[in-house]
């Protein structure tokens, strides 16, 4: 029997980098830095007002839009942090995860045909979701180290036909903390395309050195055509909560919220229930988060430069990045097998973060672990740095 054919959009998409290296991690019991989550439980205070609430709480469907607390928790929330003046009934929505926000935002904004400015490197669901709302990516290239976004790559994406721009900041895989004339001149070719802005913030507390962020949503002409989407899995270090937040103006909201209605309608009422009470934590769990990764990621890089790896600037995320090219290497993949294969370690290649003009010189590792692991990830990695001379 001929099997029937399927959507190719995802049919013919390969196995992602992130399984195929964690797949190799298993079976040669190497460190994992390739998928991106901390290996602690996360706050217990949050997870106990989770277990509080699916004991004692509400188990049926919640309002579509999201527990009335946790909306009014998404607004106070953002008006402290990042002085966004927020109506919590009418600009707030949650979602199951900031991927299922994503895929609302483009089914709700664009049309078969338009045109969605991507960044690369980018969180590889981007593309196929482009694709699949039936919109024509329009790609601007960063490149390593600062990653910077310019005028004339801006020119080159924009046209006539760009109906949005998909724009995460703080930057996975690049750690990169875009500046704020960066997102004045981002929001000035939304403004002259009349461009909606689908902003993935879901990095927003994980900024270092004291570095301030700021949404694209404050940035002047930005208030009425941003999607703001956030994320408790990344502020809370619960990435398999799967809960987002979406903030946007009414009249995009409005069409949001019907793509979120037949997408996953609701999101458990109990992890909605921990995240209000997360959100409306003292500064102290914030600035804490904030400064364990940090210590993390110093930890980290001081270890990657004294074995003598060319180490990368990270502002914000869990991933700290190599440039391979001092040691001759000039294909992130093969030196990410060799890396895995040979010496224990896992990586993740840059390059799978591109669809085209690939940067082929930069491999990704996560810090978000345990002193333990990551001093056994630097004590591999230390050893093989000869042998992965080219």
């Amino acid at each position: 029997m001929t099997a029937p054919a399927m959507n190719p959009i995802f049919a013919d998409l390969p196995t992602t980098i992130f399984e195929v290296m964690s797949r190799l991690a298993r079976e040669t019991n190497a460190v994992n830095l390739g998928q991106g989550f901390p290996d602690d439980p996360g706050p217990e205070d949050v997870r106990l007002a989770a277990s509080e609430a699916v004991v004692n709480g509400w188990n049926q469907y919640p309002p579509m839009m999201g527990l009335p607390e946790l909306r009014a928790a998404i607004a106070a929330h953002y008006k402290k942090w990042q002085g966004l003046e927020i109506d919590a009934e009418a600009e707030t929505m949650v979602t199951s995860g900031a991927t299922e926000a994503l895929a609302g935002a483009l089914m709700a904004s664009v049309r078969p045909g338009d045109e969605v400015v991507l960044f690369q490197p980018m969180y590889d669901a981007y593309l196929p979701l482009v694709r699949r709302a039936g919109a024509i990516p329009r790609f601007v290239t960063l490149e390593p180290p600062h990653w910077r976004i310019t005028e004339e790559a801006l020119a080159s994406a924009f046209t006539p036909n760009t109906r949005a721009v998909l724009f995460n900041n703080p930057l996975n895989p690049a750690g990169v903390v875009h500046s704020d004339e960066e997102l004045a001149l981002l929001a000035r070719f939304c403004e002259r395309f009349d461009a909606i802005a689908i902003s993935d913030e879901v990095w927003e507390h994980v900024v270092f050195d004291d570095r301030p962020f700021r949404s694209l949503m404050s940035a002047p002409g930005m208030r009425e055509r941003t999607i703001k989407i956030g994320s408790a899995g990344k502020i809370f270090s619960l990435t398999g909560w799967k809960v987002g937040l979406v903030v946007a103006h009414p009249t995009i909201m409005r069409a949001l919220s019907k793509a979120h209605q037949f997408l996953t309608f609701t999101t458990p009422p109990n992890l909605q229930s921990a995240v209000a009470y997360g959100l409306a934590k003292e500064d102290a769990y914030f600035h804490g988060l904030r400064r364990g990764l940090q210590r993390s990621r110093d930890r980290f890089s001081k270890g990657l430069a004294e074995a003598g790896f060319a180490v990368l600037p990270s502002q914000g995320s869990y991933f700290v990045n190599i440039d391979i090219a001092p040691l001759g290497a000039r294909d992130d993949a093969a030196f990410c097998q060799r890396l895995v294969k040979e010496h224990g370690v896992a990586a993740i290649p840059v390059s799978a973060f591109y669809a085209e003009n690939h940067v082929r010189n930069v491999v990704r590792f996560c810090f978000a672990k345990k002193d333990a692991t990551l001093d056994a990830a630097l004590d591999r990695l230390s050893r093989a740095r000869a042998q992965l001379t080219v």
